[in-house]
């Protein structure tokens, strides 16, 4: 007795869905580490704001695959970066692709001086001229990556 032709169809596009979906390569193409797009808001304009240290990590199966930078500090970047003009008391918003959970920095020449209130994503600069460098650290539920920016209250 022959097998009929839609038996066979139906045999060889089984075997071959088994073959190709049992291959060894792996099915997560996204980018890893991933690049998020970050900026800083004033008077409606958008300022990017520059990529520091960064972790990542992710599962591949059974095993996990972690990427880890080391990078200048924010005050050390702080030297190369282009201060955003801002007037005193100003407020500028954080916008960093896919909604992490940010946590803004004050920094001075020594280092990390203290934390800043965030409220709707946004940061209110102080009253008092001057340079002021700000870390927004901004973490994802498999990575964070450090921003850097630089103030220039008029």
């Amino acid at each position: 007795m022959m097998p009929s032709i839609k038996f066979l169809r139906i045999i060889v596009v089984l075997s071959a869905s088994l073959l190709f979906g049992c291959s060894d390569k792996s099915v997560d193409q996204a980018e890893f580490p991933p690049d998020k797009t970050a900026a800083v808001e004033v008077n409606g304009s958008d300022y990017s704001i520059e990529k520091g240290g960064y972790r990542w990590v992710r599962k591949k199966g059974l095993e996990t695959e972690t990427v880890t930078t080391d990078h200048a500090s924010p005050n050390q970047m702080a030297e190369h970066l282009q201060p955003i003009s801002v007037k005193s008391g100003q407020k500028v918003k954080v916008k960093i692709e896919d909604n992490p959970i940010l946590n803004v920095f004050l920094w001075n020449q020594s280092g990390k001086e203290k934390e800043i209130k965030l409220e709707d994503d946004q940061i209110t600069v102080p009253a008092d001229k001057g340079t002021y460098i700000y870390e927004v650290l901004a973490e994802w539920k498999n990575g964070e990556i450090s921003y850097t920016f630089v103030a220039e209250v008029q």
